[in-house]
């Protein structure tokens, strides 16, 4: 089972307010213990959502529009990925997740869908082909 920790954005984060070093060492202290349990996938920061772009469908037409998005609170500073036996391995290991930006911050977590949760067909068999989805 595949969980997402989300870290939230903060306006500190959005302003491209890089965390202190204490905050980086915590970090990797962390993910250096998920190598060792064997249940790290990825991790990895987000630049702010200025230097981004959203594709938007509406009515059949798509458009692009350009960051920053108003609501930092509602986007995403970074991520990891772990790949865990249980719902309950994965609210351990969250639990443990340190503080982000050493002041007020949130993490959201979130189990990822695996292959197996869709109807199987030639288009899933086509993604397990390419090794993503959690092939």
């Amino acid at each position: 089972m595949r969980y997402m920790i989300i870290v939230k954005a903060t306006s500190a984060s959005e302003a491209g307010v890089m965390p202190d070093a204490e905050v980086f060492s915590q970090m990797a202290d962390y993910h250096e213990q998920l190598v060792k349990a064997d249940v790290l996938v990825d991790a990895g920061g987000l630049q702010p959502s200025d230097k981004g772009w959203r594709i938007a469908w509406r009515g059949g037409r798509k458009s692009v529009v350009d960051g920053p998005f108003a609501e930092a609170k509602e986007l995403i500073a970074g991520y990891t990925i772990i790949n865990v036996a249980s719902r309950e391995e994965a609210l351990e290991w969250a639990s443990r997740f340190p503080n982000p930006l050493m002041s007020d911050s949130e993490i959201e977590i979130r189990q990822m869908f695996e292959l197996d949760d869709f109807e199987q067909g030639e288009a899933i068999q086509r993604f397990r082909d390419m090794g993503v989805g959690g092939a």
